[in-house]
């Protein structure tokens, strides 16, 4: 693998699920220098201490602020949005308004690679949902923009599986497709690895880079929730959710809802390009077994 040409990252969204374990996947490769935005007003949490223990500059700005997003951004050579859209009503699933400020700034400033935050299933225009219109934006302002780009698909998440309808607490599983269809999956982790090393990999560069840890189908996934919480679990099946939806058909879904019916839907990427990166990443059965003696539900956000 080549050597990386970048020195100094920003990260936003450093300390949220996802933000949080790529800033670390940096900090162990050690190759970079890297800076972390966070928004006004200053105020410590208990990631913000850790990172800034082992060497994390923090920058606190104001997103809505142009001239502090261009201050703070001044020689940096690569931004990882890891931002979230659902971290306020007034921004819920809108992932262009929240990385625009950040996107004009960098493109004032210079910065040379812009990740936007995508870390999830692959979806194309003419074949997406609300919830990722927004992302097809900020893609569309980032190409016209003249910096380079990656957008990284790593299928779901590992730690937040049961998002995707499994009920923990109630040993339900809801199928809102058929439970022989399948989904790639990738450790939180391995994500923040994969995210580093493109930086290294040519073939990134405006480019789409597909990963994933392992692809199971919903029934292997129910099976390891079955065996981790020594129980048998019941299995609702409602493949009408996003029709209902729609046409707001009683009873309606929920936003959430509908959201998660799409990802099911779109639970398989196109390829894979684990074969171009240095790791083997972690497969579902491995997060499982490491919960398996006593499994505890976690709260998706």
């Amino acid at each position: 693998m080549t050597i990386s040409r970048f020195e100094t990252v920003v990260i936003a969204g450093a300390t949220g699920n996802i933000g949080y374990p790529i800033t670390e996947a940096f900090l162990n490769d050690g190759s970079y220098k890297i800076k972390i935005l966070r928004k006004k007003p200053e105020n410590k949490n208990e990631r913000s201490e850790l990172l800034a223990s082992k060497g994390v500059e923090i920058v606190y700005v104001d997103y809505n602020q142009k001239d502090d997003l261009v201050k703070a951004l001044k020689g940096t050579d690569v931004i990882v949005s890891a931002v979230s859209a659902f971290s306020s009503k007034k921004t819920s699933g809108d992932f262009y308004n929240i990385q625009l400020p950040l996107l004009e700034a960098a493109k004032e400033v210079g910065v040379k690679r812009f990740i936007p935050s995508e870390f999830g299933g692959e979806y194309s225009p003419g074949h997406s949902h609300t919830f990722v219109d927004s992302k097809l934006q900020i893609r569309e302002e980032l190409e016209k923009s003249g910096m380079e780009y990656t957008y990284i698909s790593t299928g779901a998440f590992q730690e937040f599986i049961e998002w995707l309808g499994f009920d923990v607490k109630n040993k339900i599983a809801t199928f809102y497709v058929d439970g022989n269809s399948k989904v790639h999956s990738t450790s939180l982790a391995d994500v923040g690895k994969y995210t580093v090393e493109s930086l290294r990999l040519p073939e990134a560069r405006n480019a789409t880079v597909r990963v994933a840890g392992s692809i199971e189908t919903f029934n292997e996934i129910l099976q390891m929730f079955e065996k981790a919480t020594d129980s048998k679990w019941k299995v609702i099946e409602d493949r009408e959710v996003r029709h209902r939806f729609r046409n707001q058909i009683e009873p309606i879904p929920s936003f959430m809802d509908d959201v998660k019916a799409f990802a099911c839907e779109n639970g398989t990427l196109s390829k894979l390009d684990n074969d171009k990166f240095s790791f083997t990443p972690r497969p579902l059965a491995e997060y499982f077994n490491a919960v398996d003696k006593k499994y505890e539900i976690k709260i998706w956000g």
